[in-house]
């Protein structure tokens, strides 16, 4: 909402100097968001002239140019600019004649743009100034021709300031007003705004208009509303007066035209901007009627099915059954609280004037605004709230601005229909708005506070109650008076108290080791990242299963991309897409890892079937534990990836590519950091490598899986061809991380090393010889470390040869090499048992 500040200052008193920030200020104050300040952008001297003569040159170029002598200062005395009383002018305009008075920029003036006006030759005269149109001071959009002030009804003396003369020095605060704000939209909502900002004196503009008052033989009404909406009437006020033998080719003031323009409406002709000037003024939406092309009385009543109507702006709607509609005899003439038609829109040949106003109610006018694309001004404030007490003295306002700037005269009546239900009183406890606020708030400061929004205030026992005013909709309980208490009182006078948090709470065991296991893999040189959690059914398939088959998934029924409806069951194919967007902008080096969640519905179990509890309640323990059984399973996982290189080529150093081990590596960290070690078997999963895919367990119970993109799914995702990934049941590591650690003592004892090297199947996971191997060993054996994985000559085709490094140590003594071999024999044996390995020669 923009507001003039000279129209503001009708109706509440400025203090002398008082600039649009200051206006600005005061309303932030009463919760107002300030937006903008606008102005027209003029520097003078512009003045009044007046045309003394010209000639018509026509130019080599085919365009006639008009080389004029104004008179812009009366005779004898100097112009505003310095320079002689009478200004040579060229003007390529030519709807002026001599005698006319114009207005005259002068050499130092600027106009919109900025556009510097000086002395300049052209067309073979020095040009003193120039002659503007309206376009030029940014009062409309003409530009054919110059403004005459003859067309605006003024007269004035020559070298009158013509800036204050049009209303040009005027400027205008702009506001945003908020859904529940709606009397704000207009200079009355405004005006007591600033009123309860600063306490200056309040004038109400509808107070100073005599509502219509209905009268024997009024034009016939009637509100036929058969299909109400939430039981709501769709028009519940209707007030009209006749308004006959209007000029609507008469000017229209240049302070309105002005006011207008700030506002940011323009002129459409004196019929119409007095009716956009009482909109913005009582912020009452007001429709005119040319009356003889009405057909009988007006109906208001919803749409047939079908029915199809041209509004003004010229398009044909069909209209829809909720749609309201204000007909006469032939059918449709307007579009209920949204916009006029085109049959019965005042134009140049209008002599008589239906002045209507009316209160609609503002979700059918919300949904037919949006229905038609029609966002007009008059929907913008219907849908908000309008005052349902304004509409008599509304069209009270138009008939008397038309009578005085149209030439028309009103009749001593009209029609009104006054329906709007009464506001009901609301207790307000006494007390209610110190404890709600934080403020200790006197029961005087309430009552004052209260009575000044407009409420009708009784006291009683049990506290104030409160009849809100007819242009506050939005007070409908006691939070809501409380607000306005809290509002006017002053916000800055609310504490800034920061809550002090409860002692013995913090982070619990799982939010710190997943605190702990993202800052070791950002350690390790990771690049934490967030994926969306919307996938395709097959990217399910492929990467929520080890088969890579049919699988329940939970689809999102409002889902932000329909080719990706599906809630994920695994990060991967999150991790997958970030990657290839990265290589695709030249990083060719990925460390990847994100936690987060999965959904891992159970197949043929529907969910998300839980009815909501109502929001005026908490919910009980019954409500939520059947909200929790209508949600799939949701575990948090862990997922890497890595491509590229993990070590960059520089001088001394080969780059070294990423693979299956630098995944494990990453993962058995993260693992580490939960407090728990992994177990890595080998496996097979649809998704990845074939030959290099492992099984990871905690417990011999799965929690995972590591490997490398299987080729194919590479190649399809632009990726390079070896892809490390890894991914972890977060919660399920976390959970059985969650068992006493057994500390043992440090041995002051040496150790005695040795290697064993062992042959063994190719198909053996060595994971299953190591196991053995320490089993058999016992309690000597210290560590045990897998060194190399041989295949080649010397060993069979069919075979591998692994060693292993042991290191064995006694708590007591000091172990002999003979006790090393044994053990270490010990172990090979257990594992010759369990996998037929034999030691290498």
């Amino acid at each position: 909402m923009r507001v003039p500040l000279s129209w503001l200052a009708e109706y509440v008193e400025l203090v002398p100097g008082t600039t649009p920030e200051d206006v600005q200020a005061a309303l932030v104050r009463v919760g107002l968001e300030e937006e903008d300040v606008h102005t027209f952008d003029l520097q003078g001297p512009i003045v009044v002239g007046e045309v003394l003569d010209f000639v018509e040159e026509p130019q080599s170029n085919g365009k006639t140019i008009r080389w004029c002598q104004v008179r812009v200062a009366p005779d004898g005395e100097t112009a505003a600019d310095g320079g002689d009383a009478v200004h040579g002018i060229v003007c390529g305009a030519r709807n002026f004649f001599v005698g006319d008075q114009v207005v005259v920029t002068l050499p130092g003036a600027v106009l919109p743009g900025p556009f510097p006006i000086a002395a300049r030759k052209t067309y073979g005269h020095v040009s003193d100034g120039m002659i503007a149109s309206a376009r030029e001071l940014g009062l409309g959009d003409d530009h054919d021709g110059i403004l005459r002030l003859s067309t605006l009804g003024i007269e004035a003396p020559v070298g009158t300031d013509a800036i204050a003369l049009l209303g040009l020095n005027d400027a205008a605060v702009e506001i945003n007003v908020t859904p529940d704000r709606g009397y704000a939209f207009s200079i009355r909502g405004v005006a007591r705004e600033y009123a309860h900002a600063t306490g200056a004196a309040f004038r109400d503009p509808v107070a100073q208009s005599a509502p219509v008052e209905p009268a024997t033989g009024g034009f016939p009404v009637v509100i036929d509303d058969r299909a109400p909406i939430r039981g709501n009437v769709g028009s519940s006020v209707f007030a009209t007066r006749i308004v006959r033998g209007v000029d609507p080719t008469a000017p229209t003031p240049a302070w309105m035209i002005a006011r207008l323009k700030l506002a940011g409406i323009r002129s459409l002709g004196v019929l119409v901007d007095i009716t956009n000037y009482v909109m913005l003024e009582f912020g009452q939406p007001i429709h005119g009627y040319d009356l003889d092309q009405l057909r009988g009385g007006i109906v208001v009543r919803r749409a047939h099915v079908g029915e199809r109507f041209t509004t003004l702006d010229g398009k044909e709607r069909t209209l829809h059954v909720e749609d309201l509609v204000v007909t006469d005899d032939r059918g449709p003439i307007g579009l209920g609280g949204v916009m006029g038609g085109a049959e019965t829109e005042m134009g140049d040949a209008t002599r008589n004037v239906l002045v209507e106003a009316a209160n609609w109610d503002p979700v059918s006018i919300a949904r037919t605004a949006r229905r038609h694309k029609l966002p007009s001004e008059a929907a913008k404030r219907y849908e908000r709230g309008v005052d349902p007490a304004i509409a008599a003295a509304a069209v009270s306002r138009v008939a008397q601005l038309m009578s005085d700037l149209a030439g028309g005269t009103a009749d001593d009546g009209g029609s009104l229909i006054a329906e709007a239900p009464g506001r009901e009183a609301i207790l307000l406890p006494h007390g209610y708005a110190s404890t709600l606020i934080g403020v200790e708030y006197t029961e005087q400061q309430v009552h004052d506070a209260l009575a000044e929004i407009g409420g009708a205030v009784t006291r009683t026992d049990a506290g104030f109650e409160v009849v809100p005013p007819s242009w506050r909709p939005d007070l409908t309980g006691k939070a809501e008076l409380v607000e306005e208490v809290a509002r006017l009182i002053g916000y800055d006078l609310i504490p800034s108290v920061l809550p002090v948090a409860p002692p013995g709470r913090g982070l619990t065991r799982s939010q710190r080791l997943r605190k702990q296991v993202a800052d070791v893999l950002a350690g390790a040189g990771s690049t934490e990242v967030l994926a969306f959690p919307f996938v395709d059914a097959e990217e399910n398939r492929r990467f929520g299963s080890a088969e890579g088959g049919e699988i329940a998934q939970v689809k999102v029924a409002n889902a932000l991309d329909a080719s990706r409806p599906y809630l994920r069951r695994s990060l991967l194919p999150g991790l997958i897409e970030v990657a290839r967007r990265n290589l695709s902008r030249g990083f060719t080096d990925l460390d990847l890892f994100e936690t987060g969640l999965v959904f891992l519905p159970a197949e043929g179990r529907a969910y998300g079937s839980a009815e909501l509890p109502a929001g005026g309640a908490l919910p009980g323990d019954d409500d939520l534990a059947a909200l929790q059984a209508g949600i799939p399973p949701q575990p948090r996982h862990l997922a890497v990836l890595l491509a590229g290189d993990v070590v960059r080529k520089a001088p001394g150093q080969a780059p070294v590519a990423a693979g299956l081990a630098d995944a494990l590596d990453r993962v058995r960290a993260a693992a580490r950091a939960a407090g728990v070690e992994l177990e890595v078997v080998q496996a097979r999963r649809a998704a990845l490598h074939p030959g290099r895919t492992a099984e990871l367990r905690v417990g011999g119970q799965p929690v995972g899986y590591a490997g490398e993109l299987h080729p194919s799914v590479a190649e399809s995702n632009d990726l390079p061809r070896v892809v490390a990934v890894a991914e972890l049941d977060l919660d399920a590591v976390i959970a059985a991380g969650d068992r006493p650690v057994e500390a043992t003592g440090l041995s002051s004892f040496p150790a005695a090393t040795q290697d064993l090297s062992l042959v063994v199947a190719r198909d053996v996971p060595a994971s299953i010889v190591a196991t053995a191997v320490r089993e058999g060993a016992g309690a000597l054996l210290e560590h045990l470390e897998l060194v190399d994985d041989y295949r080649g000559r010397g060993v069979d085709e069919a075979a591998k040869s692994l060693t292993f490094a042991l290191r064995f140590r006694a708590p007591d003594r000091t172990l002999t090499a003979a006790e090393a071999s044994e053990a270490k024999l010990a172990g090979a044996a257990l594992a010759g048992e369990r996998t037929g390995a034999v030691i290498r020669d």
